[in-house]
């Protein structure tokens, strides 16, 4: 039987070449090999093919960062079998990929035949960098002031150029009830159920608005939604406009059932594209729509303090001037 290897059907059916495949190669196989090759090959790997596909991971370097991702998930490690079944790829090119990872220093295994973890290098890297581009010098002192004023966690997010990602973060909550952020630290923000979302998007016109969420999705699979969430255009402009007029956004059960969130976008220091925002988060039960009212000034003097000190960083200030020639 003739070796048909993954990446040759995951070629052909990423071009709905499965036909032509078989029709150059059935004068070489016999019956037998034909129907196995037709009944249970093609859709075992065509199935791994189409998940690849959906998940943005055709090339190899995608593939190594979904691996990467999934490893930051599970600290304590993971086998070859469940990420080749989570990801949807064959475990033998897994294995290979992990094998370069760990050449390369970014993936460990502790014990032979044993579980893969991200070693130490990667968030290394990711600190160094958070460090030197002056994120944490401006924002975490202004942080740490807003979580103590509001006994709430605080969060800081930041416009990559692509996503809106939480970046910093203080918990001002010190006993009982609290909301930690835990893994969603580092993650996308989901645009149309989060408080984040709702104020980053509220600084831009309708128009633009809807540009960022067409490109993220109203619904995304992958984002938890609670029961408030906006669930049509017309109710998410609704909650724009609100933001708008109010001067940050409310978010109360659209994004994890029982918390309710508030956010203010956070510009530049010329006004111009917001960078980024800073958000409280808490139990509904203590985050009352009264306790809520009594937070929104020093929210928003939080804000426009970022945007002050933004100046500083030479990431940002690189960031807006790259916007700025782009957009001339």
């Amino acid at each position: 039987m003739q070796d048909f290897s993954y990446a040759k059907v995951e070629r052909h059916s990423r071009k709905k070449c499965i036909p032509n495949l078989l029709k150059s190669t059935c004068g070489t196989l016999t019956p037998v090999e034909l129907w196995y090759f037709t009944l249970i090959l093609i859709p075992i790997l065509t199935l791994g093919s189409d998940r690849v596909e959906r998940s943005g991971m055709q090339g190899l370097v995608g593939r190594a960062f979904a691996v990467i991702e999934l490893l930051a998930e599970h600290p304590g490690g993971i086998s070859v079998s469940e990420i080749a079944k989570k990801l949807g790829l064959p475990a033998s090119g897994v294995h290979r990929l992990l094998k370069e990872l760990i050449d390369l220093g970014y993936v460990r295994q502790p014990r032979a035949q044993g579980d893969y973890q991200l070693s130490i290098k990667l968030p290394a890297i990711g600190l160094g960098f958070l460090s030197s581009s002056g994120i944490p010098d401006i924002s975490q002192p202004t942080l740490d002031d807003l979580a103590f004023t509001s006994k709430e966690l605080v969060r800081m997010s930041f416009f990559d150029g692509t996503n809106l990602v939480w970046v910093g973060f203080a918990q001002g909550a010190t006993s009982g009830l609290r909301y930690d952020p835990g893994r969603e630290h580092g993650a996308s923000i989901p645009l149309t159920c989060t408080a984040s979302g709702l104020a980053w998007l509220s600084a831009f016109s309708n128009e633009e608005a809807l540009n960022f969420v067409s490109a993220q999705g109203l619904h995304h699979e992958n984002t938890p939604r609670g029961t408030s969430a906006p669930q049509t255009i017309n109710e998410l402009l609704s909650v724009l406009e609100a933001t708008r007029k109010r001067g940050y956004s409310i978010s109360t059960n659209t994004f994890i059932a029982g918390m309710a969130a508030m956010a203010a976008a956070i510009h530049g220091p010329q006004d111009e594209m917001p960078i980024g925002t800073v958000s409280i988060a808490g139990p509904s039960i203590r985050m009352t729509a009264e306790r809520i009212a009594e937070l929104g000034e020093p929210l928003v003097k939080a804000a426009h303090a970022l945007s002050r000190a933004s100046v500083a960083s030479s990431y940002i200030h690189g960031s807006e001037r790259a916007d700025h020639a782009a957009a001339n």
